[in-house]
């Protein structure tokens, strides 16, 4: 399929300048205590609703959360809506609805054969027939209660809400957006990033200041957007494999690559945050259990990068094995525990399904 100008634009800017003057440098690494500590609705309050609609993020937010965070993909006719991946069947009621038994297809996701519904084949309109469910039954049973009732929300009304409640609530409430897959949407013409930067520019949310992130866990889209955007830009990273536009490109760099000392100074020369696996800040040995921290946090705030490590989850499953309740993986777990293992490593904020839990994490004072 054809390109854009624009997308073909940012599968050139690898080798790009990074971020011009005007940039800001992003909120600089902080001291990881009260109010300098950063909680990230992660997809909203997915533990609690099903993840990347409007009622997560609004829970998110009434739950103390500081941003909420919508995962981009776009449709057909190019709009930007949250969803955790371009393929809907696990997130949505798609396999309901026999109009749309044709739009099954297989395709290439990363290198990865995937078979289902995808956003590109379904113009907005199409879309907004489907109701959200919950991506992880099995784990999140209540949720499943909401199956059925909330649409897939539009990067704008993700927008529009944190505006509202921002304004109900008195304090900002701020967004983080993640451009999902740059590079599969860039092969087929629905690039992400200038789509990004328009609503950010329409908004009134492209300068200094504004209560916004952008992340990605592939890089030549941070630095195409690092010479066009004005808010601050997120390094993800995954304590496996590597970005896949360097697989793409036939870069040999891995994420291990990218978090070494050096590593992390290129980073800081686009973006002004890391966004890491959590493994990669406190690893686990064979049977689960916290390691020791890594130097990832002191080499990252040397390099000048904040660090938001994703993500604390309350049940059992994702917990490591020294704060589980049981052998139940359903069942919540110390949440609060392996929240302040990480703070004393030294982050600056997290991303969590359980933003209450979080945000109650944060402003823990010692007993007097």
């Amino acid at each position: 399929m054809r390109m854009t100008v624009a997308a073909a634009a940012v599968l050139t800017m690898v080798g790009a300048a990074p971020a011009t003057a005007d940039r800001p440098a992003g909120p600089g690494p902080g001291a990881s205590r009260g109010d300098d500590f950063t909680v990230v609705g992660h997809r909203g309050a997915s533990g609690y609703r099903p993840e990347h609609t409007l009622a997560a993020y609004e829970l998110a937010a009434r739950m103390g959360a500081d941003y909420i965070e919508p995962d981009l993909v776009t449709t057909k006719d190019g709009v930007l809506v949250a969803r955790h991946e371009p393929e809907i069947g696990g997130t949505t009621d798609v396999a309901e609805h026999p109009e749309f038994a044709g739009r099954k297809t297989t395709k290439d996701l990363d290198g990865v054969a995937v078979t289902g519904w995808f956003t590109e084949d379904f113009t907005l309109a199409e879309l907004r027939t489907l109701r959200a469910t919950e991506r992880i039954p099995d784990v999140r049973q209540r949720n499943t209660l909401y199956d059925g009732r909330y649409p897939v929300p539009t990067f704008q009304e993700v927008i529009d809400l944190s505006k509202r409640l921002s304004r109900e609530l008195g304090r900002p409430i701020g967004i983080y957006p993640e451009t999902k897959h740059p590079t599969f949407f860039q092969r087929q013409g629905l690039a992400l990033e200038p789509k990004v930067v328009e609503a950010l520019n329409r908004n009134g949310l492209n300068r200094p200041g504004a209560k916004v992130f952008v992340q990605s866990f592939e890089v030549s889209n941070l630095r195409w957007l690092s010479s066009r955007l004005r808010v601050p830009l997120v390094q993800l990273t995954s304590a496996s494999g590597a970005p896949y536009d360097f697989v793409a490109n036939g870069d040999p760099r891995t994420y291990a690559d990218l978090v070494t000392a050096s590593g992390l100074r290129w980073v800081a020369g686009y973006a002004d945050g890391l966004g890491p696996e959590k493994n990669q800040v406190i690893p686990r040995d064979a049977a689960g259990f916290l390691g020791e921290p890594t130097a990832l946090v002191r080499d990252a705030h040397r390099a000048g990068l904040t660090v938001h490590p994703y993500t604390f989850r309350a049940e059992n499953q994702f917990l490591p094995a020294d704060f589980r309740s049981s052998v139940v993986p359903a069942e919540y777990g110390d949440l609060f525990a392996e929240i302040a293992a990480f703070r004393a490593a030294g982050i600056d904020g997290l991303f969590s399904d359980n933003p209450d839990v979080a945000v109650a994490a944060r402003d823990d004072r010692p007993a007097a």
